[in-house]
């Protein structure tokens, strides 16, 4: 008797925290707030979910129906909240684009850490195209060039840190014109305008919000405001729109659901790839948070992959993505 009693009690504690954690999930998944704990609890809250999957198996196990109630409403609440990331299509996006296809890569390369030889041969491998980096330091670059990738991608614009964290890059086997840094950002966040061989230029972003677990929570809201605006603008001014990089931010964090609203898609939404942890690859486990993303306005991804980046902490994407064309005129990319 003493031992199903202990039994029940534990159960009970299991339960609660699985409820406790789930709530927490969904609390930090709807709220605007931008302190770190709500950030970091976003960041978090597939793996909350989690735990409040634990906690009904073991209530269900215990008999415990009334915390198996409320856990089984609380993941019901996180399916409506999260399911559509595992739906193809599911977040819209408008017509399919009937324009030619060019291919992307995503990777943060760890304060310029990442092997350069091995990123090169990736970049051959997979047929890249369009390459964007983060944390690209000025010793990264030469080595980057003697490795041949600006061989294999020649079109550059290139804003790289001495040291730290704050640089980015930009490498292409297309045309690139209007190189510049976004105002008002903390990092390197560069925008360019590429010749896809269309009537007019595709708009690409290789962006790096800070992190707020590193910088006060104050900038890393400040940051996706002002990239919300930029995409705005870009969304208005160009058929096709590619937004590429590590965003410090999940689709838990409301502030980059919001940068959804002028029609962008992120990949993996729209291909129903669900979450897509790319963070970290440096530590025992596994990376539990996705943080980088590709994003789309006009065009739209029709492949998506999550590659491994050597010496990196972070794992790369590439995604096909196909452009829109309504205006006449231009050549085409399409393979």
């Amino acid at each position: 008797m003493r031992g199903s009693i202990a039994v029940r009690r534990a159960a009970t504690v299991v339960g609660g925290a699985g409820i406790a954690c789930g709530l927490a999930a969904l609390v930090a998944f709807r709220s605007g707030a931008s302190t770190n704990v709500v950030i970091v609890a976003a960041s978090l809250a597939p793996l909350l979910l989690v735990v409040t999957i634990v906690g009904a198996v073991v209530t269900a196990a215990a008999r415990q129906w009334i915390l198996l109630g409320i856990s089984a409403l609380v993941l019901a609440l996180g399916a409506w909240a999260f399911g559509p990331l595992w739906v193809g299509g599911a977040s819209g996006g408008g017509p399919d684009p009937q324009g030619p296809s060019i291919r992307v890569m995503q990777s943060n390369i760890m304060v310029g850490s990442a092997d350069p030889e091995a990123l090169v041969r990736t970049v051959r491998d997979e047929a890249v195209d369009v390459l964007t980096i983060q944390e690209l330091t000025e010793p990264s670059v030469a080595a980057l060039r003697a490795a041949g990738l600006e061989d294999a991608l020649p079109h550059t614009y290139l804003a790289p840190h001495v040291t730290g964290g704050g640089g980015a890059g930009i490498y292409s086997r297309l045309p690139l014109s209007a190189g510049r840094r976004v105002d008002g950002m903390a990092l390197a966040n560069l925008a360019v305008e590429v010749d896809a061989g269309l009537a007019g230029p595709v708009a690409l972003y290789d962006v790096h919000p800070v992190p707020a677990y590193i910088a006060p929570a104050a900038d890393w809201t400040a940051d996706f405001e002002r990239l919300r605006d930029e995409m705005d603008s870009a969304a208005a001014a160009h058929e096709n729109v590619i937004v590429s990089g590590d965003f410090n931010a999940t689709y838990a964090h409301r502030k980059f659901r919001d940068l959804r609203r002028g029609g962008y898609v992120d990949a993996a939404d729209q291909l129903g790839a669900g979450v897509v942890p790319t963070y970290p690859t440096d530590k025992r486990y596994p990376a539990v948070v996705g943080i980088d993303h590709i994003l789309t306005k006009g065009a739209r991804a029709t492949s998506l992959e999550r590659i491994d980046v050597v010496g990196s902490d972070h794992h790369g994407l590439i995604a096909d993505v196909r452009l829109g064309n309504s205006q006449t005129g231009g050549g085409s990319t399409s393979r």
